[in-house]
């Protein structure tokens, strides 16, 4: 099998993933459902090759992490057709790899249903700006639609650690400094302390991992820094109290009036099923009030969630409140808005389901 007519059939299919495991034939997700491509199961052979053949388009990359320590995460592009993600795994002793595909052409935001209130938040000069949800909801999308329009709208200098890079940003009136994590620098912390040295205006930050980093990023927001980052939270109560969590005991009242003042907006995102079979994207967005500054500080968090369920306002909006309308709308089925909410009672209550 050749690697390359995968990649095709799978950008023509406008699939998310490609999978390559053994005992199973090539597969690929597309519109959340996992597809197979033929009937012929690939054997351990056969997904070595096309492993092989993936590291061959990457540059011929070097694939001793892989067979050295059973994971490799890297990304590639093929010429015409797209970028891809990779993250490379041996299971059962045998070479397998879950391939993102990445398009070249970033949608814009009004084509894939992220509201405006959302993209406005990259007009911010400083503090920090959280996209949370589970893995595979689009955070990536959602950020580099950020970076891009504050790209086209403003003079700065954007500094992006990413783990891989995904999408390519090219400089339009920002300049835009895109670092990958073991490629361009050794991790997360390393290149942020540095990215400080490098005098940026705003830095997007792949992924909040671990409280060293979550440290640095607050202290970066503190100082006149505007930080684009992830979690794989839903909701912003939760999300706070993740980030506080992170620190040990002793820190977390220091943290949690540090947060209370560099916090700017908790934006929650998934993917949901929709009538046609497509997936689209659901948000929450929680815009940071001297009310909510005062609940972080004195650690009322779960009232948070109240007042962004209680409120209507485009900057302040709960997930439920937006599966509500979609479901009015007629985009989504009643089971999907129940499947999905955060409170499935009192969803059920105002759609009048029992």
């Amino acid at each position: 099998m050749d690697v390359i007519n995968l990649l095709e059939k799978a950008v023509a299919d406008r699939a998310s993933d490609i999978f390559i495991v053994a005992g199973l034939p090539a597969s690929c997700r597309t519109n959340g459902v996992i597809v197979r491509e033929s009937e012929e199961r690939l054997m351990p052979p056969e997904t070595r090759e096309l492993l092989n053949q993936i590291y061959h388009l990457a540059d011929d990359r070097d694939m001793t992490d892989l067979l050295q320590n059973g994971d490799d995460d890297f990304s590639f592009a093929v010429k015409g057709l797209s970028r891809f993600r990779v993250s490379a795994y041996k299971q059962r002793g045998t070479l397998s790899a879950v391939v993102r595909v990445i398009t070249f052409q970033l949608p814009s935001p009004e084509e894939i249903g992220i509201p405006p209130k959302i993209i406005e938040f990259g007009q911010l000069s400083k503090g920090l700006v959280l996209v949370t949800g589970p893995a595979g909801s689009g955070k990536s999308t959602t950020l580099a639609c950020l970076v891009d329009h504050i790209n086209q709208t403003r003079e700065k200098h954007i500094i992006t650690l990413e783990d891989p890079i995904e999408y390519l940003h090219s400089h339009k009136k920002s300049i835009v400094s895109q670092r990958e994590i073991n490629v361009d620098t050794d991790s997360y912390v390393t290149a942020l302390r540095a990215s400080l040295r490098q005098s940026p205006d705003i830095i997007l930050l792949g992924e909040m991992r671990d409280y060293e980093t979550i440290d640095v990023a607050m202290t970066a927001a503190e100082t006149g820094h505007l930080i684009i980052s992830t979690l794989h939270t839903i909701g912003a109560a939760n999300t706070i109290d993740r980030i506080i969590d992170v620190f040990p005991a002793n820190q977390q009242r220091q943290i949690a009036v540090q947060l209370s003042m560099v916090l700017q907006a908790v934006i929650s995102q998934q993917l949901v099923p929709d009538k046609n079979g497509n997936v689209i994207p659901v948000f929450e967005i929680m815009t940071v009030t001297p009310a909510i500054r005062n609940m972080i500080r004195d650690n009322k968090i779960p009232q948070i969630d109240g007042i962004v369920y209680s409120s209507n306002r485009e900057d302040m909006i709960a997930m439920d409140t937006n599966l509500l309308k979609l479901y009015q709308e007629g985009h989504i089925t009643a089971e999907t808005t129940i499947a999905y909410a955060s409170n499935p009672e009192m969803v059920k209550k105002k759609m009048g389901v029992h």
